[in-house]
């Protein structure tokens, strides 16, 4: 059987609670006539977790709930922060951690997205472990040793229980929010990349099993060639997740490489 492709999109700080609500609405509608095999997940601000969640229905809906980070604590005085607890209580299954801009604006260290990962798992819920190397760092031939500490600080110190409800995704820095996209061919050098490193701590088949997402300014226009190539299993989406219309069709270049496969 084809393994399904996975398609997160990744809201970030954007729409007021009517924005939210359309958004949600719209790919509802676009979705309510497929036979899904991609499993697609949305991520919206923190604010709006119970709209999403109250319309979440794998079922009927298509998609599932997720969030876009969460407290390394487990509870108590933290004002502002949100933990893996309060989301499991509102059923959200997925949550991107270690996203580039937590790195680059909130100081997030791989300690720090280790810490958030376990309390995650710890509350059955699915971590979106983001790794990627800025544009210096690729012009400097050092994008593989960058990715590398990456996945060995964080993925490769869990236990391969724990592993098999982790996600990775590669997200070139350089290609966030700048319409530049990693060409098919350095995404999937990349995640083969990733897959080898977990192949070697943990075996060939929890690597073939693991889902390795490309994200960075994926839109409707290169989906479908960077869904094709063999390591990419899906993808985190950005700006193009704000537009039911493109992101719907993303959602289907992803069914399309399922078929043909």
């Amino acid at each position: 059987m084809t393994k399904p492709k996975i398609v997160i999109g990744n809201w970030k700080m954007n729409k007021d609670f009517e924005e939210a609500e359309d958004l949600i609405t719209q790919i509802e509608e676009q979705l309510a006539d497929f036979q899904l095999q991609t499993e697609v997940v949305l991520c919206p601000p923190a604010v709006y977790a119970e709209l999403v969640t109250d319309h979440a229905d794998i079922d009927e809906n298509h998609f599932y709930a997720g969030l876009q980070n969460v407290s390394e604590f487990e509870n108590g005085a933290y004002t502002g922060e949100i933990s893996a607890e309060m989301m499991a209580s509102m059923n959200v299954d997925f949550c991107i951690v270690g996203h580039s801009e937590r790195r680059k604006y909130f100081g997030e260290t791989d300690e720090v997205v280790l810490k958030k990962m376990h309390r995650l798992l710890t509350n059955d819920i699915v971590p979106v472990m983001c790794c990627g190397e800025t544009l210096e760092e690729r012009k400097a031939g050092k994008h593989f040793e960058v990715v590398q500490k990456q996945i060995e600080s964080t993925v490769c110190t869990l236990t391969a229980d724990e592993l098999e409800r982790v996600m990775i995704a590669y997200e070139p820095i350089w290609a966030i929010g700048t319409g530049e996209t990693a060409t098919p061919a350095q995404a999937q050098e990349m995640l083969a990349f990733i897959r080898s490193l977990i192949e070697k701590k943990f075996g060939t088949e929890l690597a073939v099993f693991t889902y390795i997402l490309y994200g960075g300014s994926c839109n409707a226009k290169n989906a479908l060639e960077l869904f094709s190539q063999p390591d990419v299993d899906g993808g985190l989406i950005g700006g193009a997740s704000l537009k039911p219309d493109e992101f719907v069709k993303i959602i289907e270049a992803a069914e399309t490489v399922i078929k043909d496969n």
